[in-house]
């Protein structure tokens, strides 16, 4: 197991990459790095009282409203990926994540994903506060991930270097 501090908290999400899942060279195909770190997200909701149940109950639920990639090094079908979800910043309605996916127990990133998650209230559906239970969860949570280093990756933006002369 993985000895990251980003694990404070939450449990990390694991997956095997599947061979319908790679490119003609069989290495994960640029789409399914998104499935996999949507398949995280689900994790970490579960782990926050998001879960079928909790969603079933609230009637609340996590939207995605924004997310950046970053593919740091090629994965090939069959490895098992691991996802570590940190927290970065949160409000009444909103949460910051960042995911990092490495290969198994390994401790090089692979690629990262951050994104900003809506609390929705499904009745609308709206924009919504989070309901009480899982915003002790995400507060807990965050107060603990406040103490981690900031990823290399964070806040990044996509643009061309400005030309030189």
């Amino acid at each position: 197991m993985s000895s990251s501090p980003s694990r404070i908290g939450l449990r990390p999400h694991r997956e095997v990459v599947r061979p319908e899942w790679a490119d003609y060279n069989k290495h994960l195909n640029d789409a399914f790095y998104l499935v996999i770190f949507s398949h995280a997200t689900d994790h970490m909701m579960d782990q926050i009282g998001l879960d079928a149940a909790g969603r079933e109950r609230s009637n609340h639920s996590l939207f995605t409203a924004e997310l950046h990639l970053n593919y740091l090094k090629e994965v090939k079908v069959g490895a098992e990926v691991r996802v570590e979800t940190t927290f970065l910043g949160h409000d009444a309605k909103r949460l910051h994540i960042f995911h990092t996916m490495y290969v198994g127990d390994g401790t090089e990133p692979v690629a990262t994903n951050e994104q900003m998650q809506l609390s929705m209230d499904m009745t609308g559906p709206r924009v919504a506060p989070f309901q009480p239970d899982v915003l002790a969860a995400v507060e807990k949570i965050a107060a603990e991930h406040a103490k981690l280093p900031r990823p290399a990756q964070m806040g990044r933006a996509i643009g061309m270097p400005p030309k030189k002369g």
